[in-house]
């Protein structure tokens, strides 16, 4: 007896398909906000961009959802910690590292989300590659990578695999996007302090205003805001590997915004990454 594969698709389906275009939308959107964040690093420091796109980030969010102090907001403050540690450790890496590189070895934060807890023995053999192509990227003993960039890119993965968890949990605990401006304003309050030693006076310079503000739409509300949603349709482990193409892209916009160009040997630890996370997220649990 033959199906008929011309009826109606299950709803989850098509709500499936709608979150993997809103993870996708969301992994270009802050891949060219970030390239064009370093741009402002001379004159406010990563602390200060940093700083000031949280900021401008949760002015807006505020503006649209109007959250009230009300429901689990140690939840929302746990998840703001995680945002602002992220922002900013993300910010003082690609001051220091290529973009590409950067986010490749932050990426591996939500990669081991995805197989955390896994018994399957493939997920070992894409964490190995992951692993090795990060080995390759970052060279060790070679000094051909910052160290400290390195450092703070891996504490930025930490933080990531932090953001993953915490945002479902808010995503489910508040209406719309009224838990994300909560954790908003708590993460431009953790980073603020830095951002006012490093950047000093120019944090109220008006055309470097404008600049952080585009640098905020484009990094932190739209993408977050897709996520959020995205996270609501679908489990953790799903959503952490379909942001494989994040590599990728980050060093297509340090290439065409930055004019970074990289080596063979960073773009195939970078492909190694790419490869390990979709591999993972074809053999991914429903």
């Amino acid at each position: 007896m033959s199906r008929d594969v011309g009826g109606p698709r299950p709803p989850v389906s098509r709500d499936r398909a709608a979150a993997v275009g809103l993870v996708l939308a969301a992994a270009v959107s802050p891949q060219l906000g970030a390239a064009f964040a370093v741009t402002l690093f001379d004159e406010l420091g990563p602390a200060g961009a940093a700083s000031l796109r949280l900021a401008f980030a949760a002015i807006v969010l505020w503006a649209i959802w109007r959250p009230r102090l009300t429901g689990d907001l140690r939840l929302a403050g746990a998840f703001g910690v995680a945002l602002g540690l992220m922002n900013w450790s993300f910010y003082e890496a690609i001051d220091r590292i290529p973009l590409g590189v950067a986010v490749t070895i932050e990426f591996a934060g939500p990669l081991l989300v995805a197989v955390i807890g896994s018994r399957r023995p493939l997920d070992g053999v894409w964490i190995a590659l992951a692993a090795a192509g990060i080995v390759l990227l970052v060279d060790p003993g070679g000094g051909s990578v910052d160290a400290a960039g390195v450092g703070f890119a891996l504490a930025a993965a930490t933080c990531w695999m932090a953001y993953i968890y915490l945002s479902k949990r808010t995503g489910a605990a508040f209406a719309g996007g009224s838990g994300l401006a909560l954790a908003m304003a708590v993460g431009a309050l953790i980073v603020l302090p830095a951002g006012v030693i490093q950047a000093e006076g120019a944090l109220a310079e008006p055309d470097l205003l404008g600049s952080a503000l585009v640098v905020a739409l484009a990094s932190s509300v739209l993408p977050y805001s897709l996520e959020l949603e995205a996270l609501r349709r679908l489990p953790e482990a799903v959503f952490g590997v379909l942001m494989s193409v994040d590599p990728a892209i980050a060093a297509l916009a340090g290439f065409m915004v930055l004019d970074q160009d990289l080596g063979a040997r960073e773009l195939l630890a970078i492909a190694m990454v790419v490869v390990a996370s979709a591999g993972a997220a074809s053999l991914s649990h429903r």
